[in-house]
């Protein structure tokens, strides 16, 4: 019997504690993996102890996995222990999801990393988790296919991460999110069995227990395979700029776009300062004077193209748009993406510190939304950098400030509560896209109500009923009045 460790309830661990790996246990996971693939000094644990939210808890292991049978083996292992465990990519969570609370174990599954099976004919790709989303769609390319979902970090994010946080991107608007595009999952469940979740086939019988695991965030259960439905790579890309004085302007231009029946593959939206950050350190031709500036991209058939790109461009100049330019090749396309998709890196290298949020509210709130941003950044003295998936009201306000100054961190922290406080106030959600994790569990409050969040806590404890699995992440103790 190995050493007995303080075992965990069904919402999260009885006792918060941080004690070293036995030599027992760490002999038991070696016997699964190999000694080389079970980190257990400090040192090596802390480059595990954080992921892009900046909040940091060492974990007790860090165990690099290759296969289901691994993941599985290891999880039983961890199970007879009453050790907890959390499933780690690359670390690119920006709510705390990926952090291992309460001294628990990381299970590292970047080494999952191969692409099973391209299906042309059953339009579908066979995944392991730690493939980059990215790669993706650059192995299909060759056939003429793309994976859709491509959430801004997708050069460096992978797909059991996805999966997990039901992410998004630019393309959302069109095409929608993660969920919308899986077929099956493989799963190992807390207790170590491995089962099969939907299929190749996309109306199967039975409960749609592939929807409830697309966006649980490990907490029922670890992801070691996915299907993934793939699509026809468009004929014809038209990429836009168009350029507002205001956020509110452009805000107005999303709503106005899609009253019209014009669904572009995407509306992508800056502000002024975001926008000049961006110029500042990649160049990509976006106007330095403008207030706020929106990316639209269509994508289809090359027949109607043109006609619809100059119907979206006379809307944007009937709302106020002071200037709309195309790209006139795959070069100055380039150029414009690479400005959005760098702007998070380009304005987060201003200050020392930041805090981002995804909120979401529906297109029509999107100018009142803003504005009440921007006021509230003025009343807590602190910039705000605005980008947004503004096609699906998604909006990713950036807080700046410096971590050594007295109050600051504070100050952005109550921000970005009352930033989703305010989505949630107009119709809106506390996230779009990057999850609950640990960073939101209290705005949970704001959305659901305590029989809403009892009822999801039960589906987590028919799945784990120790709470073992990604413990203290997305459900708030239902014990919390009423946000």
């Amino acid at each position: 019997m190995l050493s007995s460790w303080p075992r965990a309830s069904a919402r999260g661990p009885d006792v918060r504690y941080s004690l070293p790996m036995s030599g027992q246990l760490v002999r038991a996971l070696s016997a699964i993996v190999g000694r080389e693939n079970v980190l257990d000094g400090v040192v090596d644990l802390q480059t595990y102890e954080y992921d892009a939210y900046g909040e940091r808890s060492l974990p007790r292991a860090v165990v690099f996995l290759r296969s289901s049978a691994e993941v599985s083996a290891v999880v039983r292992l961890l199970g007879a222990e009453g050790v907890s465990f959390v499933a780690r990519g690359y670390g690119t969570n920006v709510s705390g999801g990926s952090l291992a609370l309460d001294g628990g174990v990381v299970l590292e599954m970047g080494r999952m990393n191969r692409i099973l099976e391209i299906d042309i004919s059953n339009r579908c790709v066979v995944v392991q988790p730690g493939v980059f989303t990215l790669d993706v769609s650059t192995a299909l390319a060759p056939y003429g296919y793309y994976y859709a979902p491509d959430p801004a970090s997708m050069r460096a994010s992978s797909i059991g991460g996805n999966i997990a946080e039901n992410a998004g991107g630019p393309h959302c608007f069109k095409y929608g999110v993660t969920t919308n595009h899986v077929l099956g999952l493989e799963v190992v469940l807390p207790d170590g069995e491995i089962v099969w979740l939907g299929g190749k086939n996309v109306d199967r019988p039975g409960l749609d227990l592939t929807g409830v695991f697309v966006g649980s965030e490990g907490t029922l259960g670890i992801v070691t395979a996915a299907i993934l439905r793939i699509l026809r790579s468009p004929e014809t890309v038209k990429t836009m700029l168009a350029v507002f004085a205001s956020l509110e302007d452009a805000g107005n231009v999303v709503s106005a776009i899609v009253a019209a029946g014009l669904v572009p593959a995407t509306l992508e939206m800056m502000d002024g300062r975001t926008v000049k950050a961006v110029e500042d350190d990649l160049a990509c031709g976006y106007p330095r004077d403008a207030g706020a500036v929106l990316l639209i991209e269509l994508d289809g058939l090359s027949d109607g193209m043109d006609d619809a790109a100059e119907e979206i461009a006379a809307i944007c100049r009937a709302q106020g748009a002071l200037d709309v330019r195309v790209a006139q090749n795959e070069a100055e396309q380039a150029a414009l993406w690479r400005g959005r998709q760098g702007s998070f890196a380009s304005t987060t290298r201003l200050a020392p510190n930041y805090m981002s949020l995804d909120g979401a509210v529906p297109r029509t709130k999107l100018p009142e939304l803003l504005r009440r941003v921007s006021d509230l950044a003025q009343e807590v003295g602190l910039e705000v950098y605005c980008t947004l998936h503004a096609g699906d009201g998604n909006v990713h306000p950036c807080f700046l400030y410096d971590g050594a100054e007295p109050g600051a961190k504070e100050r952005a922290e109550e921000a970005s509560m009352e930033v989703l406080r305010i989505c949630a106030g107009l119709g809106g959600t506390v996230s779009g896209e990057h999850g609950i994790g640990v960073e939101k569990l209290e705005a949970m409050h704001f959305v659901f109500g305590e029989n809403d969040l009892r009822v999801q806590g039960f589906i987590k404890d028919v799945f784990d009923p120790r709470g073992l699995c990604n413990p203290g992440k997305l459900l708030p103790s239902t014990e919390a009045a009423d946000g």
